[in-house]
């Protein structure tokens, strides 16, 4: 049995004799579309989903009730119609009726259909992001060049706070196997200068910083005590004008992935696997005599094993 709220929608599309207009597309892609864009934190995310999910339904729900249901407070969800480019919840849900309505005079996605087309969504903006790498890298001097300085730099030093923990630690596991001496920091405040002034007397000369959403202050402060020991930065982000680029000597992006509840990072991991073959390139001696030592190693423990 619908609910009140459907059962409302349901009535307004027939006495106004509203239909879904094939121009128009299915209620839930005019609904994906409607949040395609945007830069959402996890619970702005959860709301979204919470709207695709229960379209129409959720479209005539008041802000307390949505909040509710969702899981959040009335503010989270204020301040996801203004993340949407709304002036509050009224105003998105009147943006919503239309669309909603649409989805009761038609034949709304099955909850699967839903599932499916939000999953295949994503993937379409991770391929989207990785054809835009594919066209920066077009000219890969930038990135080349870059992996010449990070490779002759002894010590290297690899930084990543908080959510960007994970690509750092990546990018540092596996650099360890083509350079001599490379230094991970992920916490930040005096363990980070501590470390970055450490592998300035050292005699290092690069750090690769990962800055992605949500940027952490701690990782600018980090950035700028870098510099201030006389250390170059180059930064993996995922905006050519993010917040961190006028702080660094050399700035690569690549776009992540926000159709989820939380973020993907195909382009970036891509980014930091090239980053890390112009590293290999730049020295191929050292590249080729380190390598075979950690396969004959890695034969040694048995890390291989023939199919």
């Amino acid at each position: 049995m619908p609910s009140g709220q459907q059962a409302r929608a349901q009535a307004s599309a027939i006495t106004s004799g509203q239909q879904t207009s094939d121009t128009e597309g299915p209620p839930t892609s005019r609904l994906l579309a409607l949040f395609d864009g945007h830069r959402l934190s996890p619970a702005q995310r959860r709301i979204a989903q919470y709207m695709v999910d229960h379209l129409p339904e959720a479209a005539f729900l008041s802000i307390t009730e949505l909040a509710e249901r969702v899981g959040v407070s009335q503010p989270s969800v204020t301040r996801f119609a203004s993340a949407l480019g709304f002036s509050g919840f009224p105003a998105l849900r009147e943006a919503l009726h239309p669309i909603a309505l649409s989805a009761v005079a038609g034949s709304p996605d099955t909850p699967e259909e839903i599932r499916r087309n939000e999953l295949q969504a994503a993937i379409d903006t991770e391929i989207e992001n990785l054809e835009s790498l594919r066209r920066l890298l077009g000219n890969p001097n930038r990135v080349i060049e870059l992996g010449r300085d990070l490779a002759m730099s002894v010590p290297l030093t690899i930084l990543g706070l908080r959510i960007s923990v994970s690509l750092a630690e990546y990018f540092a596991y596996a650099a360890r196997r083509i350079h001599p001496d490379v230094r991970l920091v992920t916490r930040g405040g005096s363990v980070a200068f501590d470390a970055l002034l450490q592998s300035r007397e050292a005699g290092g000369t690069w750090v690769l910083a990962f800055s992605m959403p949500r940027y952490a202050n701690e990782t600018l402060a980090a950035i700028r005590d870098a510099r201030s020991t006389g250390l170059r930065v180059a930064l993996i982000t995922d905006q050519p004008l993010g917040p961190f680029v006028d702080e660094v000597d050399v700035a690569l992006s690549a776009s992540t992935g926000s159709r989820l509840v939380f973020d993907s990072y195909a382009a970036p991991g891509v980014l930091s696997a090239a980053l890390l073959q112009a590293m290999a390139d730049a020295v191929p001696e050292r590249t080729q005599a380190r390598l075979e030592g950690y396969e004959q190693v890695a034969e040694q423990h048995h890390f291989f094993h023939e199919s």
